[in-house]
């Protein structure tokens, strides 16, 4: 699956355009997280649980819209985003990945 930010894909034309898809998901700290990021803000430098949770869960956004565009009949996302949003009080965190669901083939 190629995904990219912008409107196309270089050496290949788009054949099928199947819409907008999305890869959701939240997930939260767990209590060691949020003890460990509360010191760590104290003395400053990187939350590195929390800096992972965000890797994990891009990640698994990502995977879900590239399942979904497949699923749609698409080979490709254009104009691909990540959207991040605070999930109440609780710590979590919410990743959407979105972008458009594209069929391309080579040019040539």
């Amino acid at each position: 699956m190629i995904i990219v930010t912008t409107n196309d894909v270089p050496g290949s034309r788009i054949t099928n355009v199947f819409g907008e898809v999305f890869g959701l998901t939240v997930r939260s700290r767990h209590l060691g997280s949020n003890i460990g990021a509360t010191f760590k803000s104290l003395a400053g430098g990187e939350l590195k649980g929390i800096t992972k949770l965000l890797q994990e869960t891009r990640a698994e956004a990502l995977e879900r819209l590239s399942v979904e565009a497949t699923q749609r009949g698409g080979n490709a996302v254009v104009a691909f985003r990540f959207e991040t949003n605070d999930y109440g009080d609780s710590g979590g965190v919410e990743v959407c990945a979105y972008g458009t669901a594209v069929t391309i083939e080579p040019v040539g």
